[in-house]
């Protein structure tokens, strides 16, 4: 277990960062997103069968969610990044 300054749990730090290029065909190491610039990102959850867009994402967000695809179909955000 990992734990913070003031010793509670952490659920997830990421230790390595990758820029993706959204790609309909390319499977990635699962990890969470960070978002630099605003726009829609679909995606397909680790666990998930079918891809899932998140409308209207603002520059600099970062998306609680573990993913191994992100769509080039349904994506216009930029400056993506899979945070491991």
């Amino acid at each position: 277990m990992i734990v913070d300054k003031n010793n509670r749990e952490v659920l997830f730090q990421g230790v390595d960062g990758v820029a993706v290029t959204p790609s309909d065909a390319t499977i990635l190491e699962p990890g969470m997103l960070y978002v630099g610039g605003a726009g829609d990102v679909t995606v397909l959850f680790v666990n998930g069968s079918a891809p899932v867009t998140f409308t209207a994402v603002n520059a600099g967000s970062f998306l609680p969610i573990v993913v191994k695809m992100v769509y080039s179909t349904g994506t216009d955000a930029t400056a993506i990044v899979i945070i491991r």
